[in-house]
Parts: structure tokens; C-alpha cells; sequence
């Protein structure tokens, strides 16, 4: 887990230990007023500490949340009247009752609880204003802190659905591709034809790279390049010199890409191209890496009456969610036909930035 992760999740120990951090600056904040002793002025301390924090938990704990969560003012501005007024007057009679006694020396004339809690104008001017003026900054920090945490904690958890929804788009991709390449294979089986043992072998090596060499969220932009020349040489097999394909490729610069999402593409050019045309199947395929702009472009013809939009295309809808997932906004991908060739186009803007 990372320290960021740690801080979102925000463990009783992280928040215990900032708390303490925080009243130990307030505590040893010289407070020394002249004649007063060290013992007198650290009795004093814990005395005015103790209050300050009766006050900033109060209205950092109760007042702000009320707010926040949008309660009747009417009873928030009471429960703040009530409450400043209880702090400020148990204030005034531990500093009256319990600390003056510790630090002065008899005697000396002390109020009583009675006076003390009929003299609001002293509670107010001076108790009120003193304990609550620090209650406002930690209440402050604590909104500021709340709400940094929960944009993070939210954008945490946004990376984490997009992880299980593209692990999810993953574990649907590679059944898919497996099971078209497998019955693909039975056929050549049935046919006893020659070239189903290097059939085998061929999807040995794709599924060696898909199950083992793109568990990552990226992966090269010349592993993929590989691993779709595997597979032509794979689907290759299947078909004589009647299917015309064309593979070419340039990159200035080897950055990463999600993976398998132009195996998808290709996949869907065979099996809606060339495994659909009973003429001279072609596929060209042209793939651009230029100074970090990715261009990716498959054009197959097809027979029309035979090209179904609503077919088998699990590959190319998971394409669609990956890409507004992981490239929201910097990618463009669309199909259409001109004439007769199915197109589809792929671009995305700077690999360089959009790495997440």
C-alpha cells in the first residue's frame, strides 16, 4: 500500500499522532508572563490547553458537520449558543475553582459557581473569545484536511474501478479471442489439413504472450507489434494465397499502450473479413507512432449482405470502454464502410501523458 493510499485510508494512529502534534505547538507556545514561575506557568498552560481543546473538537467535531450536512440553522446556531456558553463557563469555574488554588496563595476571594454563570458579559469578552479563537483555525484546518482527503480517497477509488472494470474487459477479451482461434483450429482439424499442428504452435506462442506478458496496465507499443504479426502468421495458416494482407508499421518511439486493444481490432478484421469473404479477402493494416500521437487504421472487405453490425463483436465493444476509461477525451475511434471495406480507425493523442 502506498503512503498516499495510507493517508486516504487515514488510520486512528495517523490521526492520533497529528492531533498530538498539533496541541503539543499550541502547549509549548511561550505563554510566560513575568513573576511567574515554570511550575505556576505549566499548570496554567495545560489548564488554557485543556480548554482550547474542549473548544476546537466542539466546533469541529459538531458545529461544522451540522453545517456541512445542511441542519436547520435555527438549531445549529443554538446548539453553538449552548455549547460556547457551557465550555466558556466550565472555563471560568476550573480556572477559578481548581487552578487559581494551585497557583495562588491564600487567601484570595473566589466567585462563586452562581456568579460565574450570571456574568456573561466576562464569559463572553473573555472566556469566549480566547478559547474560540483557536477553535475557529483547527476547525478550519480540519475542513481543509477532510476535504483534501476525500477528493483523494475519491480519486483513489475511481483508479480502482477503472482497474477492476478493465480487468473485467480483460477477463471477457481473452475467452473471446481464445474461442474463435480454437474453433478456427477444429476446423483445420477436420480437415485434416497440414497446417494444424503449426497452428497449435502459433497459438501457444499468442497465448503465452497474452496470459504472462500483458498482466500489466501497459505494455510496449512493439510488444504489440509482435504479438499481432504472430497472429497473421497464426490466421495465415488457415487461408491460401486468396487472402492478400498488408502489415505496416512505423514508431519513432517505443511508448506504451493498453494492451491487446489492436488485437481486438485485428481479430474482428479476420473474422468479419476474411473469414466472411468467399472472393479475395484483403486486409491492410497501417500502424503510426509519431512523436507520441498514435494512429492505428484496419480496412478488410467484406461481403455485404453477409456483414452484420450486431454480430459477435464482444472485442470491439470492450475497445469502446477501455479507451473512454483509460483515454477519456485523447482518443478518437470510430468504424464505418467506404464502398466495400469495413474501416476502423484508432488515434490516440500523446501516449507520452495519457499513461495512468
Amino acid at each position: 500500500m502506498s503512503i498516499l493510499e495510507k493517508a486516504i485510508r487515514y488510520s486512528t494512529v495517523y490521526r492520533v499522532s497529528s492531533h498530538i502534534l498539533f496541541w503539543l505547538v499550541v502547549f509549548i507556545v511561550p505563554q510566560y508572563q513575568e513573576g511567574t514561575s515554570l511550575r505556576d506557568m505549566l499548570i496554567e498552560n495545560t489548564f488554557y490547553l485543556s480548554f482550547y481543546m474542549m473548544a476546537s473538537y466542539f466546533v469541529a467535531y459538531i458545529i461544522i458537520p451540522k453545517l456541512l450536512r445542511g441542519d436547520n440553522y435555527i438549531v445549529v446556531i443554538l446548539w453553538f449558543i449552548i455549547g460556547s456558553y457551557a465550555i466558556s463557563a466550565f472555563s471560568r469555574i476550573m480556572v477559578v475553582h481548581v487552578m487559581e488554588p494551585l497557583i495562588r496563595k491564600p487567601p484570595f476571594e473566589q466567585e462563586s459557581i452562581l456568579e460565574i454563570l450570571t456574568d456573561i458579559r466576562k464569559l463572553v469578552v473573555i472566556y469566549f473569545l480566547q478559547n474560540f479563537s483557536l477553535a475557529w483555525i483547527f476547525g478550519f484546518i480540519k475542513l481543509v484536511k477532510d476535504q483534501y482527503v476525500v477528493k483523494q480517497r475519491t480519486l483513489w477509488l475511481e483508479k480502482e474501478k477503472t482497474k477492476a472494470e478493465l480487468a473485467t474487459l480483460k477477463a471477457q477479451l481473452n475467452p473471446h479471442f481464445l474461442f474463435n482461434t480454437l474453433n478456427n483450429i477444429y476446423a483445420l482439424s477436420l480437415a485434416n489439413s497440414p497446417v494444424t499442428s503449426p497452428s497449435i504452435a502459433g497459438l501457444s506462442e499468442i497465448l503465452d504472450h497474452v496470459l504472462y506478458r500483458c498482466n500489466g496496465s501497459f505494455v510496449p507499443v512493439s510488444t504489440e507489434i509482435k504479438l499481432l504479426e504472430n497472429y497473421i502468421e497464426l490466421e495465415k495458416l488457415r487461408y491460401d494465397e486468396r487472402l492478400i494482407i498488408n502489415f505496416k508499421h512505423t514508431i519513432d518511439e517505443d511508448l506504451d499502450i493498453v494492451p491487446l486493444i489492436l488485437l481486438s481490432i485485428v481479430e474482428n478484421a479476420f473474422k468479419h473479413g476474411a473469414g466472411e469473404d468467399i472472393g479475395n479477402p484483403v486486409i491492410n493494416i497501417e500502424l503510426l507512432l509519431n512523436k507520441g500521437n498514435f494512429h492505428f487504421r484496419v480496412c478488410n472487405t467484406f461481403t455485404a449482405k453477409e456483414h452484420n453490425d450486431s454480430g459477435d463483436k464482444i472485442g470491439l465493444d470492450n475497445i469502446y470502454k477501455q479507451l473512454e476509461l483509460v483515454y477519456p477525451g485523447n482518443h478518437e475511434f470510430k468504424t464505418f464502410i467506404y464502398e466495400s471495406t469495413f474501416v476502423t480507425l484508432l488515434s490516440i493523442t500523446d501516449l507520452r501523458i495519457n499513461k495512468t
